[in-house]
């Protein structure tokens, strides 16, 4: 499996021990809030999330160790960036993030512990730092990859609550669901939907319909092809398709998630035996994607949206 494929599956919570690669994030994307609004509304102690993943934050934290990229881009987004003391390896947005040399896969306990943490933020369930954190007083905080679109707010609602930023999160959320209704409102509806190979890696590793970006797409009319491909449910909607599978599906368009680490484009698909004859090679529908961006769940799902929609505009003429 290729670096790419395994960071997004990783992200997704399917794949925990195996290491992700860093990307550089996308120059297109916009600039996350600046706001340092102080602890407004959110009294303390106060528990967030619910049932097992719930934990109790006794104090507004000044000093968050952020292991997730996803909640990183929360965390400035929502205005909370003054209280982040360290982040992962991963986290390379927005600029300037303090990051280190940490990894929510490979996590160096004492490393962690010598940041003086008051709040630690994961994405994947790890019983060996909880209970070393435990035993420190230590909160963590685990926001698990998002499986639906309305995880998105959960999660920016459960930060704003943890860190003091409750308003900030409310407004960042409004202005994600705002964008996305406006980006599905442009794109006319079709009789049939568009079809698309979505590329994790050139090992053809893809993602279908029922994952969260197939259901983010599917705001905009796009039905992935892996839908159809055999082991799907044993996948968990990551299927390893074949070069043969894909050429006889034709896709309309071709999105690549592998751009930054395996150099993944237009002539590179072209050159692949059998490919230009698929219909989105041909029309030049062959879409250019952040690795980044299309691995997180952030609000940065906004630009990943409209790059897609962007490009299904553009080939409508």
């Amino acid at each position: 499996m290729q670096a790419t494929t395994r960071r997004l599956l990783t992200s997704a919570g399917l794949v925990a021990s195996i290491t992700m690669l860093s990307a550089c994030s996308s120059s297109s994307s916009p600039a996350p809030s600046d706001t340092t609004t102080s602890a407004t509304t959110a009294g303390y102690p106060v528990t967030v999330g619910t049932g097992s993943d719930a934990v109790i934050i006794p104090a507004r934290p000044t000093s968050i160790v952020s292991l997730s990229p996803t909640a990183t881009e929360d965390l400035y987004a929502i205005g909370a960036g003054d209280q982040v003391e360290a982040v992962d390896k991963y986290s390379n947005y927005p600029a300037g993030t303090p990051m280190t040399k940490l990894s929510e896969l490979q996590i160096n306990v004492e490393s962690l512990v010598a940041l003086n943490p008051d709040l630690v933020i994961i994405a994947n369930p790890s019983d060996n730092l909880s209970s070393r954190m435990k035993a420190l007083s230590i909160p963590v905080l685990m926001l698990p990859a998002a499986t639906h679109i309305d995880d998105v707010y959960t999660e920016m609602t459960e930060l704003g609550e943890a860190t003091g930023h409750v308003e900030e999160a409310t407004k960042v959320e409004a202005s994600v669901r705002a964008e996305l209704q406006q980006i599905t409102s442009s794109i006319a509806p079709r009789p049939k939907p568009l079809t698309y190979f979505f590329e994790l890696g050139p090992d053809y590793y893809s993602l279908t319909s029922q994952t969260f970006v197939g259901q983010l797409l599917s705001l905009i009319g796009l039905q992935s092809i892996a839908d159809t491909a055999s082991g799907v449910a044993d996948s968990g909607g990551y299927p390893q398709l074949s070069s043969e599978f894909i050429v006889k599906a034709d896709p309309d368009f071709i999105f690549l998630a592998d751009t930054i680490c395996c150099q993944q484009d237009a002539t590179t698909v072209a050159k692949r035996p059998g490919w230009t004859q698929i219909a989105a090679v041909k029309a030049g529908h062959v879409v250019n994607l952040s690795d980044d961006i299309a691995s997180r769940w952030g609000p940065r799902i906004v630009v990943l949206l409209q790059t897609v929609a962007d490009a299904v505009k553009n080939s409508n003429g």
